[in-house]
Formats: C-alpha cells, structure tokens, sequence
C-alpha cells in the first residue's frame, strides 16, 4: 500500500471542502429560487431554509463585531412582538402573524452571517439566482395578465393586474425591481457577459413590472435605478466608464419610454395605467381611508405603549394600517416601533457608506441598498414587514458590512508591513 504524503491529505481536505460548499451553493441557490413561490403557503421557501440553514451550520458560525448590533436589534424587536402578543396569545390571527415575523428574521440572521463570509461569491450567486427566479415570475406575470393559454391572471385578487407567482401584485411587481437594477447595472457598467441576453431579461422585468400596475413597485424600480447609477457615476474612476453610464443610462431612458408608449397603445392598459398613476386612489382618502386610519390611529396608540397586538391593527379599523412604521407601534407597541426606526435608520447609515466608500463590495452595495431603501419608502404607504426580498437585502448589507470592516483591518495591517501597500481604505467618499 502506497503511503499517503502530506499534500495527498491536503488535497483530499480540498476536494471535501470544494463538495461541501457546492452542495451549500446548491441549496441555497434553491433557496433563492424558490422565493417566487408566494400564493403556496406555506411555500418551498420555508422548507428549503430548513434545510439550508442547518446545512450553513454545520461549516461553524462565525459573528463579526460588524453584525453584532443588528442582530441584538432583532433579537429584541421579536422579543417586543411576542411581548405585545401575550394577551392575545389564544387569537390564531395574531399567534400566526407573530411566528410568520419569526420565520423571516430568522432567515434575516441567516442573510447577514452567510454574506459575512465569502461575501462576493455568495453577493454574486445570489443576485444571479434571484435574477433567473425575477425573470421567470416575470414572464408568468406577462403571460397571465394577457392570458397566454388561458391561464388568466392566476392568483392576482385585482382585477387588470397582473401578479405573476405571488397573491399580491405590489409584492410581485416589487420583488422584480432587485433583479432589474442587478440587469441595468451591469449594462451601464459594462461589466455583464452577456449583454443581449441581459438587455432582453430586463425589458421583461420592466414589463412584468409594468403589468402589476404597483405605484409603489413603479417608484421603486425608478428611484432605485436612478440611485444606483447616480452613485456609480460618482464612484467609478474611470472617464471611460462614466461616459458609458450616462450613453447607456439615456438609451434605457429612450428604450424605456418607447416601451411606455407601445403599452399604453393598448386601451385597456391605458385605462388601467390612467386610473392608478394617482398619488390617492378613492381608499386611500376619507376619514376612514387608508390614511385617514393613519392618521385616527396616532392619538390611539400615544395611549398604548403596549400598541393593539400583532395584527390586530384591523380590529380597530378594519383594514390594515399599510404602512410598516405605523404598523410596528401598532403590532409591536411603542419599543418595536422605535426599533425599527432605529433599525432602518442605522441600516440607512451602513448602506450609504457601503455604496461611497470604496471597497471590494461597493459595487454589490450600489444594486442591494437602493432597493432596500425604495423599499424601505414604500413602507410608508405599503406594509412590507414580511417581504422576504426585504430581508435578503438586510441581511447582504450588513454581511458586505462586516466583509468590509474586516477587509479594512487587513488593509491597515498591510499599510504597517515593511513595504506598505497604502491605506486601500479611505474615510470618506471615493474621489
């Protein structure tokens, strides 16, 4: 029998490892895929993450100093749910509500600590997998809005709008706004591979996003893709590449008109178009209108610092508050809701610095936080508390912050080596 040398070992543990991180890849991939399976419930996505969380684990948890604060703000936000819980703990509605708010901060932890580690493969997997699964509902969407082989507009409960995979056409028309700015960016950068076949996917989620007839997904796809090219004009050190994004970003804006116009040649997307490009639809207006309810419900929960119950806003109002901060006073009571200010307003601060700071994950930051910030805007008008998107977007902000906290320590440390490198790590915006 052949003795086994050093280096014979050393490749058998690289092989295994090599196996193991593409069996992780493979889940978690359909992890990612799955997430556009939304009028199942529960859906493939809440048992994947079953298995793909225990999976990650097994490789051994790593907590950097940089997502410390954030998953304490979780860990207490939950814990305040379950608090303001407590007297309605034998009502379905809210115990069911409060364990679907669990389900999704947990896969907000698992977001933040696997994008800690091996941040850019795992950023890039990730937007590449959600971009298939964005233009897959996509093409659903299109297909049911115009009723391509009598599938009809499937689970959308509004009629003329399409909502693709989801049961909700703003939760459909949102969640393709990621895979979109991903698609623009990489136009404008220059730096995708496939450039036809990225121009083509995104006409199809701008459709797709188009047909859900979402104001709220309409803003977002708009501010985000602006903000995004906007600070990546700012940042790019390259003359060549600035002069791409303005030529590439006026033909999208021509393309994207032009495309405007086709559609609204068709009457009965005009007449839907015309009917919700309003800033308040008839609901939203009156004392009891979404925001009247608002507004009624301020005075109301001054009085309650233990606020209504999760979920049970709609006892009061009978309707949903529709939007996220009211809703986390509302739901949460008073020490919710001032965490999630606090959680939004910190993220705002770690995602800004991600995007103009410049560091190996600036470019992945310029596609994940202008959409969890259009986001986080549509929650003043929308509750997306339980996006799963949302919490994706969470999770790779704070992860890419941690990879850059840990990168700019290295960098330090190379700046004191004998030959230093220079301080690859500035304070401030990259000129």
């Amino acid at each position: 029998m052949t003795a086994q040398t050093p280096s014979d070992a050393l490749e058998k543990r690289r092989t295994r490892t090599l196996n193991y991180q593409r069996l992780l890849n493979w889940f978690f991939s359909l992890f990612i895929l799955t997430g556009i399976i939304n009028a199942l419930k529960p859906s493939p996505y809440d048992f994947i993450f079953l298995i793909v969380a225990p999976l990650w684990f097994l490789s051994g948890i790593k907590i950097h100093r940089g997502v410390v604060f954030i998953l304490i703000l979780w860990c207490v936000f939950e814990l305040s749910g379950f608090l303001a819980l407590m007297p309605y703990w034998g009502e379905p509605n809210p115990t069911l509500y409060q364990f679907q708010s669990l389900d999704v901060i947990c896969t907000g932890f698992f977001f933040t600590l696997f994008f800690s580690e091996r941040s850019l493969s795992r950023g890039r997997l990730a937007l590449n997998v959600y971009t298939v699964s964005a233009v897959i509902c996509a093409l659903v969407g299109i297909a049911s809005y115009l009723n391509i082989g009598g599938i009809g507009l499937l689970w959308s409960g509004d009629p003329g709008r399409a909502a693709g995979t989801f049961d909700d056409p703003n939760l459909y028309g949102s969640y393709l706004t990621l895979a979109a700015v991903y698609l623009l960016q990489g136009l404008l950068l220059g730096t995708t591979r496939r450039t036809f076949l990225s121009a083509i996917s995104f006409l199809v989620l701008i459709i797709g996003i188009f047909v859900s007839f979402s104001r709220g997904s309409w803003g977002a796809v708009i501010n985000a893709s602006t903000l995004m090219a906007v600070t990546g004009f700012l940042t790019v050190r390259s003359k060549r590449t600035r002069r791409r994004i303005v030529i590439m970003g006026g033909v999208t804006l021509g393309l994207g008109v032009a495309t405007l116009f086709v559609l609204l040649s068709q009457p009965e997307m005009r007449q839907t178009f015309f009917q919700r490009a309003t800033i308040a639809e008839s609901y939203d207006q009156g004392i009891t209108g979404r925001f009247g309810n608002q507004i009624r419900s301020i005075p109301m929960l001054l009085e309650r610092p233990e606020g209504f119950g999760p979920l049970r806003f709609r006892n009061f109002f009978h309707l949903e508050p529709h939007n996220s901060y009211v809703g986390a006073f509302a739901n949460d009571g008073w020490l919710g809701g001032f965490l999630w200010i606090i959680i939004v307003v910190s993220t705002g601060f770690v995602g800004f610095r991600l995007m103009f700071v410049r560091s190996p994950y600036q470019e992945m930051a310029q596609v994940f936080w202008p959409v969890l910030f259009s986001w986080l805007l549509q929650g003043f008008q929308i509750d997306i508390d339980h996006w799963r998107q949302m919490f994706l977007c969470f999770g790779a902000v704070w992860g890419f912050e941690a990879a850059r906290l840990r990168w700019c320590g290295q960098q330090k440390q190379a700046a004191t080596a004998p030959e230093p490198g220079g301080n690859l790590c500035p304070a401030g915006p990259t000129q």
